[in-house]
């Protein structure tokens, strides 16, 4: 398996706790590096804290996705925003979220008298549908219906395919000429003098396009399995241990268990576990649960970092 050159996917973990913060545990926040684009997912309270322990620039993010409007979610956004006023940024930010997000913005720096340095540009987010939020060149997001005590959606985000890569010396070999290079960027044989050059001879496979899936708050919910199909890296909320499972169930949240049959389901690679209630310290036994219906898991701390691996499509 050939690995290709060096292109960033990587999740930090900003905040894995649920509503009450530890001292070792911050609520909900995870900031993502796709090729150079910087997004934030939810933003609880103490987040710019975390950013900064975590050495990440506050002017790299570009966008915000929140995924409820329960405070451990969103509660840091306003302070967010207002220290980037503050800090004098000028570039747009992309905002998706619950109606009343914005609402709540405009009220907000309204009642303060703050004009904002920089221009935000709002995007609803429907709950009940899975839909396209956002899609350019590099990467595209889609909304997960979730189900929860309140409206709530979780994020599927997709990097985008490559095209082949051209062996140059086969290329010479065969004297294609430049006008062919991107019918063999797309994977399609060559006919030269009646002859048929097969385009594995004269290109390198492209790299598998990968995906990271953020289930926010919910009780076990299979109706997403089809939403997150294959995924490469999928968090999955874990408020509780089995044995508070009617907890979970009055809640609204999901167990480690009920996280562990959705990425079996799924067919994911990896599972990430999180938003663990207060009532936990020994985060081990969250796995060790998990484990029992899916192997590859691992329950997140705080300034942990997952990044997914590139390789080839064959």
């Amino acid at each position: 398996m050939r690995v290709f050159f060096y292109m960033i996917f990587k999740i930090h973990i900003l905040g894995c706790g649920s509503a009450l913060p530890t001292l070792q545990r911050n609520p909900t926040a995870q900031y993502i590096n796709l090729q150079e684009r910087h997004l934030l997912i939810d933003c609880g309270e103490g987040t710019q804290l975390q950013l900064r322990l975590n050495k990440i620039k506050f002017s790299k993010i570009d966008f915000v996705f929140i995924s409820h409007l329960h405070g451990d979610h969103y509660l840091g956004l306003i302070g967010l925003l207002s220290s980037l006023h503050l800090l004098g940024r000028k570039k747009t930010l992309s905002i998706f979220g619950p109606k009343k997000l914005n609402e709540i913005l405009k009220s907000h720096f309204e009642i303060s008298g703050t004009f904002l340095s920089f221009k935000i540009d709002f995007h609803e987010i429907n709950p009940n549908k899975s839909m396209l939020l956002f899609e350019d060149n590099i990467f595209k997001v889609t909304s997960i219906p979730l189900n929860h005590r309140i409206e709530c959606t979780g994020f599927l985000i997709e990097e985008k395919g490559k095209l082949r890569s051209l062996k140059k010396d086969a290329i010479q070999k065969h004297k294609i000429p430049i006008e062919k290079f991107h019918q063999l960027k797309q994977g399609e044989d060559l006919v030269i003098n009646e002859t048929i050059i097969k385009n594995d001879l004269l290109t390198n496979p492209s790299p598998k396009p990968r995906s990271y899936a953020f289930c926010s708050d919910t009780k076990y919910e299979e109706s997403i399995v089809p939403i997150i199909e294959n995924v490469d890296l999928l968090y999955h909320e874990a408020t509780f241990l089995e044995n508070k499972r009617e907890r979970a169930k009055k809640t609204f949240h999901s167990t480690a268990i009920d996280a562990a049959k959705i990425a079996k389901l799924s067919n994911a690679k990896k599972l990430l576990l999180g938003h663990y209630s207060a009532r936990y310290n020994d985060l081990s036994e969250f796995e060790k649960e998990a484990n029992s219906i899916f192997k590859n898991v691992i329950a997140v701390k705080d300034g942990d970092t997952f990044e997914i691996e590139l390789i080839n499509e064959e």
